[in-house]
């Protein structure tokens, strides 16, 4: 890779890339990022290259390896273009047959993605429900790049906005547009983008000043940040870059957790190709900006999601809050001015400058701007990440993308915002997805994580799973929140247990709103949100636990008992799967459970095929 020496010399590098683009010749897409990996995409890069070479198609077909696409549920997929074939689930030994296919121009009906509900395949990607009803900015340019070759990511503008903003060197028209555009942080707060950068602006320090690229995402369930930067690592990099032209800052850092180890080994690899190029470093395309990064791995901690906790992992020390004020914009780094952004926020800015601000700003709602990245996952149908614009309904994305609920069993609530967010039921599925709405229905926005719930779901069950992770998160420097998480906990275990009563009720209830209120960081202002909204929309689940010491969800295993009805034809299979012989009956007749044997492990109730196992 031969270095950029100036401005004019990458620009003219970059059109000699983009006139290379042959628009007509095929090129076969593997999504490889962490799903499509595990969900089998190297063996399916490997047998599609042996099968190019085999049929002689290498110079006819093109092969690119990308990150992931979103539809994490349809891996190992083949994406064709330009004509817009989609395969899912590809099985190896189809790869023959869809490589004929490809260099005759035809389609294979048989493969393509099938409506579950309405029937029929649908071949291009574009008209299939999970993409159609999208607005992919960020995602879709996971198809155009291969996240380990810097070429790629030139050859389709990457870099464009960056040079062009770094040869107009006004740092104050930056700032206007970013503000313009109203974007605001895409890592919880919501807190506008372009206010926090201008504030680092003015700052003046002899000893530099830092951006942050927070790509801890500690939520169970959300990997939004962890697939951008898979997929297309350079595009953070550039953001930064122009992050820095507007600001002044002099230094940045990726802090990205340790189980994120491809997103690292992709993120290293495009630092050093970044370098290598001259877009990154000292004098820049020889001009007088420098800028460079470091990389950090944050051990996983939840806490360190938090920007002070952030910042103080950075700088080797315990991964604890500090009380604000000084906010890191005034103190942030080594004291050094800090501006803290994660990694959706930063894949919004070359997207800004490409569309130009009002464009932008006209995607979304007013003072929500811009698309959201959602991890969509639980009992629903299509799982996956899905990009909307800001203010759709979570109707919209549960039934129309995401597909609703898998079996007979309807949905009954979405979790929101991860452990911090809260329980939203299905009569406030009208709601639109902004930061205000989502605020006042009693959750947040979070990063993103999705989860979706039916009514095999217990709500009491999900507020304790959520309260388990927080108590051994919480990094017990507040007592509050120390103790507080680990006694909401034991008071929902004793609801699970058959152990309620109305006043262990009201004591959670007090005890979520103190620990919401006299907290020091987000943690644990937020802790209380699952219990609260849990208790706000779904009363009746408390008082069965109470009242009738029943668990609705029929999760709670000390409140259910199993029974078998008429729909049993003696097949026998409970018989098999059962561990204590506590279910008895002979072939083809009705079969009976020992209650006295019976340990609940609902063994039954999972192979049944007849729904011939109750529980109540």
């Amino acid at each position: 890779m031969r270095k950029q020496n100036s401005i004019v010399e990458f620009q003219d590098f970059q059109d000699l890339l983009i006139s290379d683009i042959s628009p007509d010749i095929p090129t076969i897409i593997i999504s490889s990022g962490t799903c499509g990996q595990a969900s089998g995409a190297g063996s399916l890069i490997r047998v599609v290259k042996r099968e190019l070479i085999a049929q002689q198609q290498t110079q006819n077909i093109r092969l690119r390896i990308t990150g992931c696409h979103g539809f994490c549920e349809m891996e190992p997929s083949l994406l064709i273009m330009p004509r817009g074939t989609f395969y899912p689930k590809v099985k190896l030994k189809k790869v023959p047959m869809i490589i004929s296919a490809i260099a005759n121009n035809e389609t294979i009906s048989e493969l393509l993605w099938s409506d579950p509900k309405n029937g029929g395949s649908i071949e291009k990607q574009v008209d299939i429900p999970f993409f159609k009803y999208q607005s992919r900015t960020i995602l879709s340019r996971n198809e155009k790049t291969d996240p380990i070759r810097i070429f790629s990511y030139v050859r389709h503008g990457g870099y464009k906005q960056f040079v062009r903003l770094l040869e107009k060197g006004d740092h104050d028209y930056i700032l206007e547009e970013v503000k313009k555009s109203g974007i605001r942080g895409r890592g919880g707060a919501g807190f506008p983008a372009g206010v926090k950068w201008e504030m680092l602006a003015a700052k003046k320090n002899t000893n530099g000043k830092f951006l942050v690229c927070n790509a801890d995402e500690g939520d169970p369930g959300a990997y939004m940040d962890r697939s951008v930067l898979e997929g297309n690592p350079h595009s953070i990099i550039e953001a930064m870059l122009i992050g820095a032209l507007a600001t002044g800052a002099t230094q940045g850092v990726f802090y990205v957790r340790q189980e994120y180890p491809l997103a690292i080994k992709h993120l290293l690899i495009a630092l050093r190709q970044a370098r290598e190029l001259g877009v990154l470093g000292e004098n820049i395309l020889d001009t007088d900006f420098s800028f460079d990064l470091d990389l950090v791995k944050g051990a996983g901690a939840f806490v360190c999601g938090e920007e002070t906790a952030l910042i103080k992992s950075i700088e080797g020390k315990m991964g604890e809050p500090r009380q604000r004020p000084p906010y890191p914009i005034e103190m942030g780094i080594n004291g050094s001015p800090t501006v803290i952004n994660n990694v959706e926020t930063w894949a919004n800015i070359p997207i800004i400058f490409e569309l130009g601000a009002e464009n932008f700003a006209k995607v979304g709602t007013k003072g929500n701007s811009g698309t959201k990245i959602f991890s969509l996952v639980g009992k629903i149908r299509n799982t996956g990440l899905v990009e909307v614009p800001m203010g759709m309904t979570i109707e919209e994305i549960i039934h129309a993308i995401g597909g609703g609920a898998v079996g007979s069993k309807s949905i009954k609530a979405v979790q929101t915002g991860g452990p911090s967010g809260g329980c939203i039921p299905t009569s406030l599925f009208n709601l639109p997805i902004d930061y205000d709405s989502l605020s006042q229905a009693g959750s947040i926005m979070g990063s993103g994580g999705m989860i979706v719930m039916d009514e095999n779901s217990c709500m009491i069950d999900v507020a304790k799973y959520f309260m388990n992770f927080l108590k051994d998160e919480s990094c017990g420097k507040c007592y509050t929140c120390r103790k507080g998480t680990q006694r909401m906990y034991e008071i929902l275990d004793d609801f699970s247990n058959g152990l309620g009563t109305p006043e262990k009720l009201e004591l959670l209830i007090e005890l979520a709103v103190v620990v919401r209120d006299t907290t020091m960081c987000g943690l644990g202002q937020t802790a209380s949100n699952p219990v609260l909204s849990t208790i706000r929309y779904f009363p009746d689940e408390y008082n069965a636990h109470i009242e009738s010491k029943m668990c609705p969800g029929g999760v709670c295993k000390e409140l259910i008992t199993y029974s078998i009805n008429d729909n049993c034809n003696g097949c026998q299979v409970c018989v098999r799967a059962c561990p204590e012989e506590a279910i008895t009956g002979k072939k083809k007749e009705m079969h009976l459970i020992d209650l006295d044997k019976c340990i609940k492990c609902g063994s039954c109730v999972s192979v049944c095929q007849f729904d011939a196992v109750e529980t109540a």
